[in-house]
């Protein structure tokens, strides 16, 4: 009469939440590795903007500062003495906010010709020492006497 007593096996929680998803601590950890992930990420990013910006400007002012000595060798293969005058100039204004300044140490028959050229971070018409970019020198030699 009395019969065998039948244990129905226990279902667990865990095996009948297969795949439903994730627990709210485990979204937290997930969002606070996310968190401090992002942040360097995002400081490599801006450090990176801020030196293509630095780049750019170099390479502007190299060219501008080639191009002002391209332009000075030209006008001394007429004219060494430039007229009477020197080739020297301060805070010419070359393209936008760019600036150059030229010096010629008046040598005879060698000069030597400086050209700096810099942007003007404080748009006060001045090349300071600070916003130079790019400095070249070179050295004219008369061809023949005027």
């Amino acid at each position: 009469m009395h019969g065998k007593l039948k244990i129905a096996p226990r279902v667990f929680l865990s095996k009948t939440r297969a795949g439903a998803g994730f627990t709210i601590t485990e979204v937290v950890v997930a969002s606070l590795l996310l968190a401090v992930a992002i942040v360097p990420i995002l400081k490599a990013l801006t450090s990176a903007h801020l030196s293509t910006a630095v780049i750019e400007r170099r390479t502007r002012s190299l060219t501008l500062a080639q191009a002002k000595l391209d332009d000075i060798k030209a006008r001394s293969i007429y004219s060494y003495t430039n007229g009477g005058s020197s080739f020297t100039e301060s805070d010419t204004a070359l393209d936008g906010s760019y600036l150059c300044n030229v010096a010629d140490d008046s040598g005879d028959p060698l000069k030597t010709i400086t050209v700096s050229v810099g942007f003007d971070l404080n748009g006060d018409k001045t090349l300071a020492a600070d916003e130079i970019e790019v400095t070249l020198v070179t050295y004219l030699a008369r061809r023949w006497t005027d």
